[in-house]
C-alpha cells in the first residue's frame, strides 16, 4: 500500500510538472537573455573604451561620481573597473602614466592591488605591504567613503585588531553614514568566518537596517547576515534562531518591492534574497524574486568571481552544482524553484501569473 501511494504521488507530481512548468518558464526572461554582472548604462561605455586601451571615459566617469558625491555608484564602478583591469590592465597603466596623482586612477590601482594580494598564499603579509598605499589614498579623501571601504577590506585581510578596525569604521561613516559598501565590509569583519560571531553580525546588521535611510540597500543588510548563518555547517542556533533569519527575509522582501522589476540597481540584494529564499524552501516567494531580478544575475551569491577575495565558504548542498559558473548556478536555482512550484500546483485550471510584470 505504501509503495502504491508513493508511486501515485510521483505520478501526480510528474503530471503537475508537465502541465505547469511551461507556463512558469514563460513568466521569466529566457535563460539566454540573463546577463551576469551586467554594467549599467554609465559604466558600459567606459568598459568598452578600456577594452580598446582608452582610459578617458573611465577617468571622466569616476571624476563625475567624486564631484557629485555619488558614493554608491562610485564604489561599484571602482570595483568593476579594477576587476576589468585584472586581466586587461594596459588602459589603467596608460592612465596612471598620464596622470600619476589622479585620485581615481590611484583608487582603482589600489583596489586591484588589494584584490591580487587576497589571492596570494601569503595574503596577510602581502596586504600589510600595501598598507602605506591604502592609508595614503584614504587619508587624502576628505569626503569620499570608498577609499575607507577599501581600507576596511584591507584591514580584515591583514588581521587588524578591533581597535584599528573601529577607527577606520568611524572615519568611513563620518564621510557617509549609510554607505552600503562600508556596511558590508564591517559586517564581514564581524562575521563568524572572521573576527566575530553570527550573533554579533546579526546585531550589527539589524541596527544598521533600523537606522538606514529610506530606500537604502543597507535596509537589506540582515539578509546578508542570514546568508552567512544558513551557509554555516551548524546552521541557525540559539543565538540566531530561524525566526531571526525569516525576519531578515521579510525586511529584504519589503525593500525589494520598493524597486521596479528588472531594475539593475538592487540586483545583488535581490539575487542574495532569492538565494536565501531557496535555502528556506520558500518557493513562491523565491519565484517572485526571480521575476523581480529579471535578466540581472550577479556573481555574488551564486559563486565568487575569479580572483575574488576568498572570504566565503562554498555554496551549500541545496544550491551546489557540478560547475563553479555563477550564471549556471543562478539558472539552476531558477529551474529548481520552477520545478518545485510546478510539482506542488494542483492539477486544475491554469492560473495567470504576474511574475516579473509590476
Amino acid at each position: 500500500m505504501h509503495s502504491t501511494m508513493s508511486m501515485l504521488r510521483a505520478l501526480v507530481g510528474t503530471l503537475r510538472s508537465a502541465r505547469h512548468a511551461p507556463r512558469l518558464a514563460a513568466a521569466l526572461v529566457p535563460d539566454d537573455a540573463v546577463l551576469l554582472d551586467a554594467p549599467d548604462e554609465r559604466l558600459a561605455p567606459a568598459l568598452v573604451a578600456a577594452a580598446l586601451g582608452d582610459p578617458e571615459p573611465a577617468a571622466k566617469l569616476l571624476a563625475t561620481t567624486r564631484d557629485a558625491g555619488e558614493w554608491e555608484d562610485r564604489d561599484r564602478y571602482v570595483t568593476r573597473l579594477a576587476t576589468f583591469a585584472y586581466n586587461r590592465g594596459d588602459w589603467l597603466t596608460r592612465w596612471v602614466s598620464a596622470a600619476p596623482r589622479d585620485p581615481d586612477a590611484l583608487l582603482v590601482t589600489a583596489q586591484l592591488a588589494v584584490r591580487r594580494a587576497w589571492e596570494s598564499p601569503a595574503r596577510a603579509e602581502r596586504l600589510r605591504e600595501l598598507a602605506p598605499l591604502v592609508q595614503e589614498i584614504a587619508g587624502e579623501a576628505p569626503h569620499d567613503p570608498v577609499p575607507w571601504r577599501l581600507a576596511l577590506d584591507h584591514a580584515r585581510g591583514a588581521h587588524a585588531g578591533p581597535g584599528v578596525f573601529e577607527s577606520l569604521w568611524e572615519q568611513a561613516v563620518r564621510r557617509s553614514p549609510h554607505h552600503y559598501g562600508c556596511h558590508v565590509a564591517a559586517l564581514k569583519y564581524l562575521s563568524a568566518q572572521w573576527y566575530g560571531s553570527h550573533r554579533a553580525a546579526f546585531d550589527f546588521a539589524e541596527q544598521a537596517a533600523d537606522d538606514a535611510a529610506p530606500g537604502s540597500l543597507v535596509g537589506a543588510l540582515p539578509v546578508r547576515a542570514a546568508y552567512d548563518v544558513l551557509r554555516a555547517p551548524t546552521g541557525p542556533d540559539r543565538f540566531v534562531p530561524i525566526a531571526r533569519v525569516d525576519r531578515a527575509v521579510a525586511r529584504a522582501l519589503a525593500l525589494s518591492a520598493e524597486f521596479p522589476a528588472g531594475d539593475p540597481w538592487p540586483a545583488e540584494v535581490r539575487n542574495l534574497l532569492a538565494y536565501v529564499l531557496v535555502e528556506r524552501a520558500r518557493w513562491e516567494e523565491a519565484w517572485e524574486e526571480f521575476g523581480r531580478i529579471g535578466p540581472y544575475a550577479t556573481s555574488f551569491p551564486w559563486g565568487a568571481a575569479r580572483g575574488a577575495a576568498p572570504q566565503d565558504p562554498p555554496p551549500s548542498s541545496r544550491l551546489r552544482s557540478s560547475t563553479g559558473d555563477p550564471l549556471l548556478r543562478f539558472l539552476a536555482a531558477r529551474d529548481r524553484v520552477r520545478g518545485e512550484l510546478a510539482r506542488r500546483t494542483p492539477l486544475g485550471p491554469v492560473r495567470r501569473t504576474g511574475v516579473g510584470h509590476r
